[in-house]
């Protein structure tokens, strides 16, 4: 079960402004390091926890490696991941520079099997007022959609594409 706080605050810009609003985020748990997750990994596949380390390091390096290069590389049950940038678009060639990059990004794009696990799983929101008080909870009886990040248009949560038509000016992708 995903938990999320829905936390009532004061919104200070925006449409909103001046008027208290309920706002959700996921409840993080601490972050497992990666000596817990080699553990767990070489506990559940029965490879001693010295060659899972071995493995982990070296499938980190070419992933890193291939990525810097610029594949797509799998990250087996997960996904795949590559590298991308944020950049303002320009008329003509004599205008194209390193300064009009405005971030590096890392890109994620998830398997369909881990898309259905998100979707299947159950969320539970605990919500607080402005007092940090327990007002209400919730389960999600929702269908479950999960977000594809390359079919994203500027909504929260990021996507990879803010302009969907590069050709009419402002930021492009990739």
């Amino acid at each position: 079960m995903l938990k999320v706080k829905a936390n009532e605050k004061l919104q200070k810009i925006g449409t909103f402004a001046g008027t208290y609003r309920y706002i959700m985020a996921p409840e993080l748990y601490t972050t497992l390091n990666q000596e817990k997750v080699i553990k767990e990994a070489a506990l559940r596949s029965g490879i001693s926890k010295g060659v899972m380390q071995a493995a982990w390091d070296a499938a980190g390096e070419v992933i890193k490696a291939w990525a810097t290069e610029g594949h797509s590389v799998a990250i087996p049950g997960l996904g795949s991941m590559r590298f991308g940038l944020r950049a303002k678009s320009v008329a003509t060639v004599n205008e194209v520079k390193a300064g009009l990059i405005r971030s590096r990004r890392i890109i994620f794009t998830p398997t369909t099997d881990l898309k259905e696990e998100l979707a299947d799983t159950a969320i539970q929101i605990t919500c607080y007022d402005r007092n940090g008080n327990e007002v209400k909870r919730v389960t999600s009886a929702d269908e479950g959609i999960v977000e594809d990040n390359d079919n994203v248009n500027g909504n929260e949560g990021g996507g990879t594409n803010d302009n969907p038509n590069p050709n009419q000016g402002g930021e492009d992708e990739d």
